[in-house]
């Protein structure tokens, strides 16, 4: 975290997270069924922008234990969308390649958040700040 964060959109966390959003919302769903509009394209946009969102509700908490917080529920709703992104697959809505690319922007997102939760909890047990 050498740059200054100023806004949750400075996070490396989020934006891995809003690449994952854009390409369940832009490139995933408009490849779904029809019928699937209030099915699955509903539930994997739901989770898709909980990820952002969880992280961006987190950072306005001002407490790093709460931050982490929001930010382990973030990193369950890209689970819960990579989730999806297998189920669409196994049954025949979205190629391989689709599923793969998820599962990168997942797998990036994941080493990042991870390591933003890491920082968080360091800094909520640091004696400078309790």
């Amino acid at each position: 975290m050498s740059e200054k964060i100023t806004s949750f959109e400075d996070l490396e966390c989020w934006q891995a997270c809003r690449r994952l959003r854009i390409f369940i919302a832009k490139t995933v769903v408009p490849t779904l069924p029809k019928e699937e509009r209030y099915g699955l394209a509903s539930q994997i946009l739901r989770s898709a922008r909980s990820t952002t969102a969880n992280i961006a509700e987190g950072y306005g908490r001002f407490h790093y234990l709460d931050n982490a917080k929001f930010c382990s529920n973030a990193r369950g709703s890209y689970f819960e969308t990579l989730d999806h992104l297998i189920t669409a697959n196994d049954e025949n809505m979205i190629p391989n390649e689709m599923l793969s690319k998820g599962r990168q922007l997942v797998n990036e997102a994941t080493k990042i958040l991870n390591g933003y939760i890491k920082y968080l909890r360091r800094q909520a047990s640091s004696p400078d700040n309790q």
